[in-house]
């Protein structure tokens, strides 16, 4: 398995299961993007509701591997691939709560931007360690 520098457990939820009685693939996206941004906001310092830098998810993917279902517990594995001076590449894993094969893969780009001329600015300070942090060693 892959290295990832930060896990998260997330516990699926009743609603997550479509009529084929699996999680639906919009909710893996959901997972990574609620990932992500728990990491900006506790780590990173990001104000999302007042702050003048926000991060605009500018391209996403996800592979998947395997299915899951209400009630699994799912541990999610969160690095960065490339932090750039506005952008950053995170890298995301789908386990099962065991963490054996994952069930997805896939990845976000965050272009950080001024609130409000939505235009790109470099990432700095806090938010710059914590992304760094989670670049694998």
């Amino acid at each position: 398995m892959t290295s990832y520098p930060h896990w998260q457990q997330v516990p699926t939820r009743w609603k997550d299961n479509d009529v084929y009685g699996h999680v639906n693939n919009v909710v893996h996206y959901a997972l990574m993007d609620t990932v992500i941004n728990t990491w900006l906001i506790e780590r990173g310092g990001l104000d999302i509701h007042d702050g003048g830098v926000i991060g605009l998810c500018v391209e996403s993917h996800c592979n998947y591997h395997g299915s899951v279902a209400f009630p699994d517990v799912l541990s999610v594995g969160l690095r960065v691939g490339h932090l750039g001076r506005s952008s950053v590449r995170y890298e995301i894993g789908i386990f099962r709560e065991d963490r054996g094969e994952p069930v997805a893969e896939g990845h976000f780009v965050h272009v950080f931007v001024d609130r409000e001329t939505r235009r790109p600015v470099p990432i700095e300070g806090k938010l710059r360690e914590s992304l760094a942090a989670l670049k694998p060693a």
